[in-house]
């Protein structure tokens, strides 16, 4: 039996990681500034995660969600204590885009409505009913088109009031910061504007964090520069370091009632001993705030006081969520960084290379990033 392929795939295979360097079979060293699309937040194979893992996989890897399991509890109250929502409850799944589509289910059920209002650009996963609020019409099939959906451009805020003054949306979701499209933030001002009319129209607020979330853009979540609270809040990628887990954090004004959300893997033992493992090192070593301070670092040197970099037409994002738009003729820069400098970075497009680090990341790693960022665009030989 053949893969059944849907990714075009680099000749390279990672056999190996420590922290943010990768090693292939050859022994070859690369520098992972992606973490396998934003998921890689502690650094690969850290000891205190890998030993936790182990321990939990020696006691017990998994029972029912029939039965009671301590880890989810500690789980729900660290996360909470973390992220600044302890009174909010948490539903927990095994991806973003599951989460996603327990987060929209949700709301429907909370509000009676049936009509989710998303944005330009948008990614809320590939899932059916995630996907039917992505603004990709080349992933979406026949099936995902539902005709519950509205779309408005992000920043548009009279568009989205025109929409929910018809009282027909059961939720708005959003990202914290858009990764899929390139790296667009809604802004702090937009933020609050959608989350007054969510609460004068009866729509509830969702926000997608699964990218941006989990301390990323140098807060726990990145809708928290806007000061607001969202009534769902879906997150992912960075929850454990690579094991499939993902949540719901639910306001308390939305209450559970049996079969309404439910899952099989969801919340396993090895699952919740993962995500565990990440909070204990994202407070003990502060990576919250390493985040902010070496993406301050990165701005700075790419859209600093002298000026935007000679090979960007834009510098974006926070912390360690970072798109870097390219002019044209850099556009073969990213294959560049990888096969020649040995630097694993993300895209959007042909046009923006997109950096999603461990949040481990230190300065003097930029630095070799930035320094042979410069090299290789200083003489024009990206083209």
């Amino acid at each position: 039996m053949n893969l059944f392929e849907v990714y075009k795939l680099w000749d390279i295979e990672p056999v190996r990681g420590l922290d943010t360097t990768l090693w292939t079979a050859d022994g070859t060293e690369y520098t992972d500034l992606y973490g396998g699309h934003a998921v890689i937040s502690i650094g690969h194979c850290h000891p205190h995660y890998v030993e936790v893992v182990s321990r939990q996989l020696s006691r017990l890897g998994f029972y029912s969600n029939a039965v009671k399991n301590s880890l989810q509890t500690e789980l729900a109250a660290r996360l909470g204590r973390l992220s600044g929502y302890d009174d909010y409850s948490l539903f927990l799944c095994n991806s973003g885009a599951e989460a996603n589509e327990n987060a929209m289910k949700l709301a429907s059920f909370a509000t009676g409505r049936a009509r989710v209002l998303a944005f330009s650009k948008a990614f809320h996963g590939r899932t059916s009913g995630a996907v039917g609020v992505t603004d990709n019409p080349k992933i979406r099939a026949p099936f995902n088109e539902s005709g519950h959906v509205g779309f408005v451009s992000l920043g548009d805020i009279g568009a989205v009031e025109r929409e929910l003054s018809g009282g027909q949306y059961a939720a708005v979701i959003i990202e914290g910061i858009q990764g899929v499209a390139g790296i667009y933030e809604p802004s702090e001002d937009f933020l609050r504007e959608l989350r007054r009319l969510c609460d004068r129209h009866g729509s509830l607020l969702i926000a997608d964090e699964i990218q941006s979330g989990y301390g990323r853009s140098g807060r726990f979540f990145a809708h928290q520069f806007s000061g607001i609270r969202p009534d769902i809040i879906t997150t992912a990628k960075g929850m454990a370091n690579g094991f499939p887990i993902g949540g719901v954090l639910i306001s308390p004004a939305i209450k559970p009632e049996y079969g309404m959300l439910g899952t099989t893997f969801g919340g396993n033992h090895l699952a919740c001993a993962a995500a565990l493992a990440v909070l204990d090192v994202i407070e003990n070593e502060h990576l919250i705030e390493n985040a902010a301070r070496v993406g301050k670092h990165f701005r700075q040197a790419f859209n600093g006081p002298e000026g935007l970099d000679p090979a960007l037409a834009e510098y974006r994002g926070k912390g360690l969520m970072i798109g870097l738009e390219l002019k044209d003729e850099f556009i073969g820069l990213r294959d560049r960084l990888l096969f020649e400098r040995h630097f694993f970075t993300g895209a959007a497009g042909p046009k923006v290379i997109r950096l999603l680090p461990s949040l481990t990341l230190s300065v003097e790693t930029a630095d070799r990033f930035i320094g042979s960022w410069r090299e290789l665009t200083s003489n024009n030989t990206g083209k």
